[in-house]
């Protein structure tokens, strides 16, 4: 669909950079609102994310990642002047992979500042889910930079509240969504799956000019293979008795742009540094938490927050912004057709839209099994039907068979609740630490 903006289409605004004058602040604020914005709120300090503690490498990359807003910027622009496509993604099921092939950078849009929500709002119902509602104020208040600079959108059919925001997004915005079929163990579905993927490729290849090769998917895949064995390797840490770095440290490395060089030396630096301390790492007395659920993008960290500032350790995060994308590689080397295998990779993909999902109760076996926490915390995002209506399923296979204390957090981007939410985890903490085997109330 062709954009209706006209040369305004490449030119980001906000604080955190405009490349069409040239100027960017180190700093965002509160108003307006931009993707770097981290909301403050009463009834949890701001984690600290620093930590004299750390050795010198470990430390540098995690102040490298900290600027990882102004880091993917730069390299947007970068990529904007020698021509190459930006490409804006919006969920997990989107393979990054066609769009390395394609000389393109993936960029993930989801929303996470509260801040945006109101914009959202004067179109949007108000009890949306937030990630929708936020990643839609970006969309009307034209204050993402990598919205605005984006040369495609790739979307994807996971729930009917990103389904009908696409709609009105792709108005003036160039969009490809992709119709995700939602049981795996069809064989129907996977062809069907399989023949979106092929579209998609279709799509970038005619909208950029370019022709994807099968060699060029193996050699994203490799790209991508290491990206997320270098991360998963990081996640590994949190195995230890007493994990070098905390959660919310953890769920700082990552980037918005996948597949990029100098974040995969960076977290490898950040690996090597952390394996050689984690033996002399000061024993923590934190409760080891599971967290489980919906997505925690960048900005909407606030429930992780209250958890480690409330005498947790967030040691797994099965989600979508943590292990559950990353869990094993994308093998092609002996596909007969790659694009097929990278296809079924993404089909694999344990989310709550799938159904039945019982691959996310193996995923949380196995997490269970590898990390050993003491409690199962879910975060479910307001309206997030599926992720809501999964928890009853979650809540009895993580007291009946794990036999771990279980609670559920639902609630949004606004900080209102975090009193109501730091009491709750307190008592799941107590249960856990007592060797209480009850749940939480799922409500």
């Amino acid at each position: 669909m062709a954009s209706s903006r006209g040369d305004n289409r490449n030119r980001p605004r906000g604080k955190c950079g405009a490349a069409a004058n040239g100027r960017r602040k180190k700093s965002c604020g509160i108003n307006p609102p931009e993707p770097c914005d981290r909301p403050a709120h009463a009834c949890s300090k701001p984690a600290r994310l620093s930590d004299p503690a750390l050795p010198g490498a470990a430390a540098e990359a995690l102040e490298y990642f900290g600027k990882m807003i102004d880091n993917c910027l730069s390299r947007a622009e970068a990529a904007k002047k020698q021509g190459k496509p930006v490409v804006g993604i919006m969920c997990e099921y989107t393979p990054r992979e066609l769009i390395l092939a394609a000389g393109g950078l993936p960029v993930c849009l989801c929303g996470g500042s509260n801040e945006t929500i109101r914009s959202a709002e004067e179109i949007l119902p108000a009890n949306l889910c937030p990630l929708i509602k936020s990643t839609f104020g970006y969309h009307v208040q034209r204050s993402n930079p990598f919205l605005e600079m984006a040369d495609l959108l790739v979307a994807e059919t996971t729930c009917d509240g990103k389904k009908k925001m696409y709609e009105l997004m792709a108005k003036d915005r160039p969009m490809h969504v992709l119709e995700l079929p939602q049981k795996q163990d069809s064989p129907e579905a996977r062809q069907l799956w399989r023949a979106e993927v092929r579209k998609l490729k279709e799509h970038i290849e005619g909208r950029f000019r370019v022709r994807i090769t099968d060699q060029r998917i193996r050699e994203a895949a490799d790209v991508m293979n290491r990206e997320r064995s270098l991360r998963r390797s990081l996640a590994g840490l949190m195995k230890a008795d007493n994990p070098p770095i905390t959660g919310r440290q953890l769920l700082q490395f990552k980037s918005s742009i996948s597949g990029f060089g100098e974040d995969m030396e960076w977290y490898s630096r950040a690996l090597d540094s952390l394996r050689s301390a984690s033996a002399a790492s000061p024993g923590r007395k934190k409760v080891r938490v599971l967290l489980t659920g919906v997505p925690v993008v960048h900005g909407a960290e606030r429930v992780i927050d209250i958890i480690e500032n409330s005498g947790g350790l967030i040691v797994c995060m099965e989600n979508c912004t943590g292990i559950k994308p990353i869990s094993e590689d994308m093998i092609l080397d002996d596909a007969a057709d790659p694009l097929d295998a990278m296809a079924d990779y993404y089909f694999r993909l344990p989310c709550s839209v799938q159904t039945v999902n019982n691959r996310r109760l193996e995923l949380l076996r196995r997490l269970a099994g590898e990390y050993r926490p003491q409690c199962v915390i879910e975060l479910i995002w307001q309206a997030c039907l599926t992720y809501d209506v999964e928890a009853a399923t979650v809540k009895r296979f993580v007291t009946q068979e794990l036999r771990l204390p279980y609670l559920r957090i639902g609630t949004d981007y606004s900080p209102g609740d975090s009193a109501r939410i730091t009491v709750r985890v307190e008592a799941i903490f107590e249960s856990a630490t007592a060797g209480g085997k009850a749940a939480a109330p799922i409500s």
